[in-house]
């Protein structure tokens, strides 16, 4: 029987109530006001707003109720949800809010898939190749002058993030304990500072590992400039072909790319890489409880990754091969610092960026960083760094004041 038209009023009528109550559910403990497609006007729950968000479809606004997590990325890079104002501070309000949610049923579905799909030699090298190989030149424009793309540590908050990232690498040398003439093995060496850092600074022979070809070609060129090409050997490899024996092994930011399916694998590889005395050190985005990634970023910005939790780590690659933990720190903080930084540069950039990319790719990368900060902010991120060494090693130190002392800096 065909509707009449009172009734179809009705209908819609109901539907459109719908959608409001739903919003206003959504943003009644947030400092937003919306601003639909036919220029109804919905306040948040906090005022004065330090956002305004507006809804320029009916269908995106319907797979946003539907799929927060993957559509509201979809409609803010496509244009179809305009966000104005602090977007940081938005995002952490919505984040905070679920952050000792239990995940439903889908999730944990989805989940029990992605932990079981390892990721294998190809697939990593074309996770790999998704985000790192877009240009150097990219990079160049916001990152530190040393191309660091992982969390820096700022002894002092108001540090500038070059110092900061210097500061970090000098902060794993010291916890890592390293000696000249020592072997160090570095899995994943991104653009090669921290190779080159250590080399140079503590006159250690380093083997790093990486597979893509953008990173490799300019750390290769850096290595060379700083003179220590003789001390420093990029190797264009996955990790898990490590073969010889090492004093040390570090992994910076490295493991969220590894996949869970593959840490008793990485185990065996660390295992088999270190002397009887080795040690190590891995620093890596962690969670507090099992939890993938964002869905919209696993899709466009980080496919294959996955932040463990220091639960997962310990039983999946410590302990099957007796490895000893010997300190964690978490830099969770200084990782929202950080990003803090990156978005501030990139927004400066955004010109140049779009001469290379175009306005989508510019609102990927907005909301990639400012979404990052937001989750370190909230506590759905950590930033774990762990030391650990051979069970046998009784060759340790009995405390901390190594890591803080500031005589005989190399900073």
């Amino acid at each position: 029987m065909e509707q009449t038209p009172l009734a179809t009023q009705e209908v819609t009528k109901g539907a459109s109530q719908w959608l409001i109550t739903k919003i206003k559910s959504l943003i009644k403990d947030v400092p937003v006001d919306v601003t639909l497609w036919d220029k109804r006007h919905i306040l948040g729950g906090i005022q004065p707003a330090t956002t305004h968000i507006t809804v320029h479809s009916r269908i995106a606004l319907l797979k946003i109720l539907i799929d927060p997590e993957l559509y509201v990325g979809e409609a803010y890079v496509a244009g179809k949800l305009i966000i104005e104002g602090d977007l940081v501070t938005l995002i952490k309000f919505w984040g905070s809010q679920d952050v000792n949610d239990h995940p439903r049923l889908g999730y944990q579905i989805r989940k029990l898939i992605f932990d079981a799909r390892a990721n294998t030699l190809s697939r990593a090298k074309g996770y790999i190749h998704h985000h790192y190989d877009i240009s150097n030149d990219f990079y160049k424009l916001w990152l530190d002058e040393n191309m660091s793309y992982t969390c820096a540590y700022f002894p002092d908050p108001n540090m500038e993030l070059e110092a900061a990232q210097i500061a970090k690498m000098e902060h794993i040398c010291r916890k890592l304990e390293l000696k000249s003439g020592e072997k160090v093995v570095e899995a994943g060496c991104g653009w090669g500072a921290l190779a080159i850092y250590m080399a140079k600074h503590y006159g250690v022979n380093v083997q790093a590992y990486n597979i893509s070809k953008e990173q490799l070609t300019y750390a290769r060129e850096q290595a060379k400039i700083a003179g220590i090409s003789d001390k420093v050997q990029f190797v264009e490899d996955d990790y898990r072909n490590i073969s010889s024996k090492f004093d040390a092994f570090v992994s910076v930011g490295m493991l969220e790319h590894v996949g869970k399916a593959c840490y008793p694998e990485m185990g065996s590889v660390i295992h088999r890489s270190l002397t009887p005395e080795g040690r190590g050190l891995l620093h890596f985005i962690g969670r507090n409880y099992p939890r993938h990634i964002n869905r919209w970023i696993r899709r466009h910005i980080f496919p294959g990754a996955y932040p463990p939790t220091l639960c997962e780590v310990i039983s999946d690659i410590f302990e099957p091969w007796n490895f000893s933990v010997t300190d964690i720190e978490n830099l969770r903080l200084h990782y929202a610092k950080t990003l803090e930084n990156w978005l501030e540069r990139f927004e400066k950039q955004t010109d140049r960026v779009k001469e290379m990319f175009d306005e989508r790719f510019i609102r990927a990368w907005r909301l990639y960083l400012a979404g990052s900060e937001a989750s370190f902010l909230s506590s759905r991120l950590q930033l774990f760094q762990v030391t650990f060494t051979q069970g046998t090693n009784n060759n340790l130190t009995w405390n901390r004041n190594h890591l803080y002392q500031m005589n005989g800096s190399n900073v």
